[in-house]
């Protein structure tokens, strides 16, 4: 998949899309796996996700649209993709059909520094 391919899918399917779309276009990295899982396997993990960053004040861009989207998909097979923006604030998550040719849903996590990571306060 090329960047241009990816680019094009990102219609305004969730609110993460536009967003998503921008941090490709200005250079974000981003990969497709190759790795089929079903829909309703996702939407479980994603919706322990939503209330892990929930309890947590986490950022997040449609997660909760996401959830319900990919319960809706059931056991459709479902291709997993990434996109980081270039200055790595923000990761957005893809959902694409088996083929990679249509885009099911996105969502946004705003990612948090790690105590662990340079240039942080914590000793």
């Amino acid at each position: 998949m090329t960047r241009d391919d990816l680019t094009g899918m990102l219609g305004r399917r969730t609110s993460a899309c536009g967003p998503a779309r921008d941090a490709l276009i200005a250079g974000g990295t981003f990969v497709v796996w190759d790795g089929l899982v079903p829909a309703n396997e996702l939407a479980g993990i994603y919706r322990r996700r939503l209330r892990f960053t929930q309890k947590r004040g986490q950022p997040t861009l449609a997660l909760s649209a996401t959830v319900d989207l990919l319960s809706q998909a059931a056991e459709e097979p479902i291709r997993i993709g990434r996109i980081d923006t270039p200055e790595a604030s923000w990761t957005f998550m893809l959902f694409l059909n088996a083929t990679a040719t249509d885009l099911l849903a996105c969502t946004g996590v705003a990612r948090t520094k790690s105590s662990a990571e340079p240039g942080s306060d914590a000793k």
